[in-house]
């Protein structure tokens, strides 16, 4: 029997103030006033409706994504939080995370935000130089964020995190360094530092922009990396650092294979289910408008995993984190044994992109540097 799994709790916000190029997540721009009160409803609802398959089970931590999550006033996040707990046994240290665009936000919102329950903020930055953001389509430019780092700090935000993207447009290596040596000048105790790429269905794919040889983008990743590790930031995962104890749970509970349930437009869950010894996968209707209109169910459509997909899935995840994962956690996440993936094990360790020691699940440093190759092993029609 697959063993109980720690669950999470993803709220979907799918507006923005204006869509970004290289953003292909289910964001749609406001031109209109939001139908902030009519969505909370909807949101309250589409949890009702799931209720009975994680009832009895306690949320390990909830975040705010988007679209722009900070759009929303601090007392319609405060309604669904205590609806949420109102519903649901939540552990008594829950990490409560929204995601915050400088563009959106002042001293006054963030404190609204803390005061509402939001004990983590994750800032979307992504440059500091104002020549970058704009050719990232961003609304804010260096002043706007900095002074959000700084009013985050002001309202109390012991813990939060500053999303920076490298390999940007005309992106020099000074460039990507300088951003980073910025950013870390306010200590943030977490970092997510990430490559930009380009999506399919994004403005970007369709007009792709100028960017970095891969020279200057080795240099970027080589140097930077050591630049945030030099900062007492640790590397957990691909593309992200922490101090001790501030890496982020709810992020390390998808990477780990945990649950999660998706509320909101687009939103996606992952929820195992030991009666059936199975693991499901839903997502709700995508459209702000149709989710708002829903008369009979949220969810678009349902699978139940096959074992060949549950393995890939566990990899594609776990192998980001740096410290890989045991194989006991396979077998208690996954209900499988480790057999049904030997093959492809075997072949990513000839290929040293897997550690020896048969006791974990981990990408050695040449693994990491080639992380698609060695997750494609566990594609499907590979198994």
């Amino acid at each position: 029997m697959v063993a109980l799994v720690p669950l999470s709790l993803y709220v979907h916000i799918p507006w923005c103030v204006r869509k970004c190029p290289y953003c292909d997540f289910n964001s749609h721009e406001a031109r209109q006033q939001i139908p902030e009160e009519g969505y909370v409803a909807a949101l309250i609802h589409d949890l009702d409706e799931n209720l009975p398959a994680i009832s009895e089970r306690n949320l390990t931590s909830i975040f705010f994504g988007g679209g722009t999550p900070s759009l929303f006033s601090p007392q319609a996040i405060e309604k669904i939080l205590t609806a949420v707990q109102s519903r649901l046994h939540l552990n008594p240290d829950i990490e409560i995370t929204l995601e915050a665009n400088p563009g959106t936000i002042d001293e006054s919102r963030f404190t609204g935000f803390r005061q509402a329950g939001i004990n983590r903020l994750s800032i979307g930055v992504q440059s500091l130089q104002d020549n970058k953001l704009k050719a990232l389509g961003r609304i804010h430019g260096r002043d706007a964020a900095l002074r959000a780092i700084d009013h985050a700090v002001h309202a109390g935000f012991e813990n939060f995190n500053l999303d920076l993207m490298h390999g940007l447009p005309g992106q020099s290596r000074e460039d990507a360094l300088s951003d980073i040596q910025d950013a870390l000048a306010f200590m943030p105790p977490h970092l997510s530092w990430y490559q930009l790429t380009i999506e399919p269905n994004t403005f970007f794919h369709h007009q792709p922009p100028s960017l970095p040889e891969e020279e200057i983008l080795y240099a970027i990743q080589e140097e930077g990396k050591t630049a945030i590790v030099q900062a007492n930031l640790q590397q957990y995962e691909v593309s992200a650092y922490a101090k001790p104890g501030h890496e982020c749970r709810h992020n390390k509970n998808y990477w780990e294979f945990g649950d999660y349930l998706g509320i909101g437009a687009g939103a996606h869950s992952k929820i195992t289910h030991r009666e059936q010894k199975t693991i499901k996968r839903h997502w709700q209707v995508k459209n702000p408008k149709d989710y708002l209109d829903a008369r009979s169910s949220y969810t678009a459509h349902e699978v139940t995993l096959q074992p060949h997909d549950i393995c890939f899935e566990f990899m594609l995840n776990a192998l980001r984190l740096t410290q890989g994962v045991s194989v006991d956690l396979f077998r208690e996440r996954t209900g499988l044994v480790l057999d049904v993936v030997a093959p492809a094990l075997a072949i990513a360790r000839q290929k040293k992109l897997l550690v020896e020691d048969e006791m974990i699940l981990c990408a050695t440093s040449l693994g990491q540097q080639f992380l698609n190759d060695l997750v494609g092993l566990f594609l499907p029609k590979k198994l």
